[in-house]
């Protein structure tokens, strides 16, 4: 029971390790030996919490993933307004990226060069759970409110994630110095803008 109860906050704290070394180590590649001596344990010990080094960024996946989802669920939940759920989903992504330096070159997919396929699959359900979530914001904007996107919700949805992705591409080519919800403010202005018209 008490090894049991352990366990997770070792496992947590393995993964904390691993995204500030994803932070502090910048286009380099992270080692279980170099992790290991991180936490402050053996790489068996690793492996005991980790079957592999896959798992562990499955583990930062799917805390990306938990994080951003239950804010999302609280953002549907609380706004009826389609261009402030957009809004308020785009500034979620990006504060969460800005946060989170070292999450960031997971998101880009730059860590994941080299490892597992399955983790380049992961990281795009990721994505394409994002992109659905646009999706219904938008189709939800014709039924509820008779606006119709610009361009069709297909390509809006994908407009607006491509704009978050580009700004986590360029805070990771900064060195995390280029903050991603800088302008934000300025460019939803335009964004919004482009987005709706009554059906």
């Amino acid at each position: 029971m008490t090894e049991n109860a352990k366990k997770p906050s070792r496992k947590l704290q393995i993964l904390e390790a691993l995204a500030s070394m994803l932070e502090s180590s910048p286009g380099q590649r992270i080692t279980t030996a170099a992790l290991a001596k991180e936490v402050g344990v053996s790489e068996a010990a690793l492996y005991r919490h980790f079957p592999s080094k896959a798992r562990m960024f499955e583990g930062l996946i799917e805390f990306i993933e938990e994080t951003l989802f239950s804010n999302i669920n609280r953002i549907m939940q609380n706004e009826a307004n389609t261009l402030v759920r957009c809004e308020r989903i785009l500034s979620l992504i990006l504060m969460f990226a800005e946060r989170n330096p070292g999450m960031c070159r997971i998101l880009n997919g730059e860590v994941l060069a080299g490892e597992k396929p399955r983790l380049r699959e992961r990281l795009e359900q990721l994505y394409d759970r994002l992109e659905t979530q646009f999706k219904q914001v938008l189709r939800e904007a014709e039924i509820r409110d008779q606006q119709t996107t610009r361009i069709g919700v297909q390509e809006t949805a994908q407009l607006l994630l491509s704009f978050a992705d580009g700004q986590i591409n360029h805070y990771v080519r900064s060195n995390f110095k280029k903050k991603p919800t800088t302008c934000f403010e300025q460019q939803w202005l335009v964004i919004q803008q482009g987005l709706l018209v009554v059906a």
